[in-house]
């Protein structure tokens, strides 16, 4: 929040979790990619008077909602060799800086929590918009997108393959589409 917002200049920002897709890719066997996505997402935006500078950002994902559309590659990826959900239960983001990239674009800066391994990702987002629903609630809708080494989260399980090349890609694609309702007052 920038250092001139006040309470009364602050507006709290919900995430809809119902409208709002965490989803990632990842290379599998080197020849295809595999999407998934977590469904449990929660977290908040406070912003201050100035939107694009003041936006505070806390997100937190819960592990074990990762879904693939594979039973058994989501209990592999929710075991020791990948998130192991049961000692980290969630992944989470907080953010740093939001700079202006153009009309309705930002560079979101911040920090990604995952495995108790935290590094810093920038995430590019686009302003989708704002609306009214049908129950007076005030929306605001973003995408972004990023990339990162899932090894430097400490998810480094994989295995060699006979004709070269590793059967799980270390670089993972992440895209979001954020739906935020404004808190009441």
């Amino acid at each position: 929040m920038s250092a001139t917002a006040t309470p009364e200049t602050t507006t709290l920002w919900q995430v809809d979790g119902a409208h709002t897709h965490v989803e990632f890719a990842v290379k599998h066997l080197m020849i295809a990619t595999v999407k998934g996505r977590f469904a449990d997402v929660a977290g908040t935006v406070t912003v201050g008077g100035d939107e694009a500078k003041s936006a505070v950002i806390d997100v937190t994902i819960s592990a074990a909602s990762i879904d693939t559309r594979s039973e058994q590659r989501d209990a592999h990826l929710r075991s020791g060799d990948f998130f192991d959900v049961e000692k980290y239960p969630s992944l989470r983001f907080t953010s740093n800086a939001v700079t202006p990239a153009g009309e309705g674009k930002y560079k979101l800066t911040g920090e990604l929590t995952i495995r108790d391994v935290t590094r810093t990702v920038t995430l590019d987002v686009t302003d989708e918009g704002r609306s009214r629903d049908p129950w007076g609630n005030d929306k605001a809708g973003f995408s972004a997108t990023t990339k990162i080494n899932r090894a430097d989260y400490g998810l480094t399980w994989n295995a060699s393959l006979e004709t070269g090349g590793v059967l799980v890609s270390d670089e993972i694609r992440i895209s979001i589409d954020l739906e935020l309702t404004r808190a009441q007052a």
